[in-house]
């Protein structure tokens, strides 16, 4: 069974109901739950606790791995990220979160609204950067554990700046970075628009959008999302 939206876009569709027909929460709740198969919100939290994305993501991120976490806007990747970095912190490890889209309080309300307590959304180091690129990176990572997770706001934005080096000589840099520090490293990363999900219910590696070319198999693994769904696999 799989759930029809991520469940933060669930909580924020049974919120609006709310709203729109003044009912209590707990009772669009329910309402939101019954349309995805199940007789209760709780039953529908169980089934997600127990199918946690962000659990399988971590129990395969091996040491110096890298993966590529793609999805099309709005089907929940930043949030897994997030999460993922939250199942990490809770395992004792350093979690960091790097961006230059959106500000420490975006990150945090984020957190908190996908069901992350304020406690242990303020163990995730929150990296912000107007000019995010692999020096960046490299610099604020260097020198840490190897139980590090780090995610990176997104693979694309380190090509939006002219004076840095060619995305794939920032993608060789970084791939360096988790071979000697044994980083775990997962990058954010749009789909192509003429991905169909006609044709294909999941994206796949030959989908990402790559303004210019990169050599995606220095990657060990991608998480490919859409419409609830997610692959995670070897590259």
């Amino acid at each position: 069974m799989h759930l029809s939206a991520p469940i933060f876009r669930l909580k924020r569709k049974a919120r609006l109901l709310a709203r729109r027909e003044n009912i209590a929460l707990s009772r669009a709740l329910d309402r939101i739950a019954s349309t995805e198969g199940f007789q209760s919100w709780g039953q529908l939290a169980s089934f997600h606790h127990r199918s946690r994305p962000e659990a399988a993501i971590f129990s395969s991120l091996k040491p110096g791995e890298m993966l590529l976490l793609a999805a099309r806007p709005g089907q929940g990747k930043t949030v897994l990220g997030l999460q993922l970095l939250s199942q990490a912190s809770a395992q004792g490890f350093n979690s960091v979160f790097l961006s230059s889209e959106f500000s420490h309080d975006d990150v945090q309300e984020t957190l908190v609204q996908t069901g992350v307590g304020r406690q242990r959304s303020a163990a995730i180091d929150i990296e912000l950067s107007d000019n995010l690129c692999a020096e960046v990176i490299i610099e604020r990572l260097s020198g840490t554990s190897e139980e590090t997770i780090a995610v990176v706001d997104y693979l694309q934005i380190l090509d939006q700046r002219r004076v840095a080096p060619e995305l794939a000589d920032q993608v060789a840099a970084l791939r360096k970075l988790a071979d000697t520090s044994h980083v775990r490293l997962v990058f954010l990363s749009q789909i192509h628009r003429s991905y169909d999900p006609s044709k294909k219910s999941l994206p796949d590696v030959s989908d990402i959008r790559l303004p210019n070319p990169v050599d995606l198999s220095v990657f060990d693994k991608g998480c490919f999302l859409h419409n609830g769904e997610m692959t995670l696999c070897s590259l």
